[in-house]
């Protein structure tokens, strides 16, 4: 059997599903980062996140730096990316993005490139209170000039940001509680449960960032967070509670909802 051969064959018997595309990215991790090949594939046998061996996944069509510790991007969050983008098209230039619960910053690094491609740059910024995170998303928005700081939700922003944002986007925590334990062991064992955990209903870090994003928003501005379809009603209502007029987007290709607040104008 060839090395492939052989690589493909453990990593079919332990489960993968996409054995043979794991074994050719393995394989090259390898022989690009000189990393031994069989405790990759030992690491990926007992259970390791694929992208955390490689450090990166591909995201929004861009590859974005990831690490152990660190919320991995889900694909089907890449819609979010898509609205936001739609909403900064129809903005004056040099939008305000702010992305709160950054994880790796993927969200608000593949709407930069996004919009760069467009000709349409940003001022961006992000926050995450997990150090793993924000040390991850360092490494991916440094490049652009995009500050990551550390701390909860909003706290650590500088206050000149506040009232100027534009676009907001929070991929807050939304898994309910009780609801953890059955997720797939990638997520519930190697990623951080405060990436993860929404409290009872999902909406507990939802709730915080409304409450407190009418003050951050510029007049006008949006604030964009991934949901589930159940979830998307009550979160219409908290929106309303707080002065926002707020809107569902749904994906059926990507299995995707995202909720949409809109400060007034005014």
């Amino acid at each position: 059997m060839t090395p492939t051969g052989d690589v493909v064959a453990q990593l079919r018997a332990a489960g993968c599903v996409f054995a043979e595309d794991e074994a050719r990215l393995l394989i090259a991790a390898a022989a690009e980062t000189g990393a031994d090949l069989s405790d990759l594939v030992a690491q990926r046998v007992s259970g390791t996140p694929l992208e955390y061996l490689l450090g990166w996944t591909e995201f929004h069509g861009i590859r974005v730096a990831v690490a152990p510790g660190v919320f991995v991007p889900r694909q089907r969050t890449a819609f979010l990316v898509d609205e936001a983008a739609e909403l900064a098209r129809a903005m004056p230039a040099h939008p305000v993005v702010v992305d709160i619960c950054c994880g790796s910053g993927a969200l608000g690094l593949a709407l930069a490139h996004t919009l760069a491609t467009e000709g349409r740059p940003i001022e961006l910024a992000a926050t995450d209170i997990e150090p793993a995170a924000v040390e991850c998303a360092r490494r991916n928005l440094t490049p652009i000039g995009a500050p990551v700081y550390a701390g909860d939700l909003f706290e650590p922003l500088p206050r000149e940001l506040c009232g100027r944002i534009n676009i907001l986007l929070a991929n807050t925590p939304y898994v309910p509680s009780e609801m953890i334990a059955k997720m797939p062991p990638e997520a519930r064992d190697y990623e951080p449960r405060t990436a993860l955990d929404g409290g009872p209903d999902g909406l507990d870090i939802f709730r915080r960032v409304v409450a407190a994003a009418r003050t951050w928003l510029a007049p006008g501005g949006h604030l964009l967070v991934e949901s589930t379809e159940a979830q998307a009603r009550p979160s219409i209502t908290v929106l309303a509670a707080h002065g926002f007029t707020g809107r569902v987007a749904e994906s059926d290709e990507l299995y995707s909802t995202v909720v949409i607040g809109t400060k007034p104008d005014a």
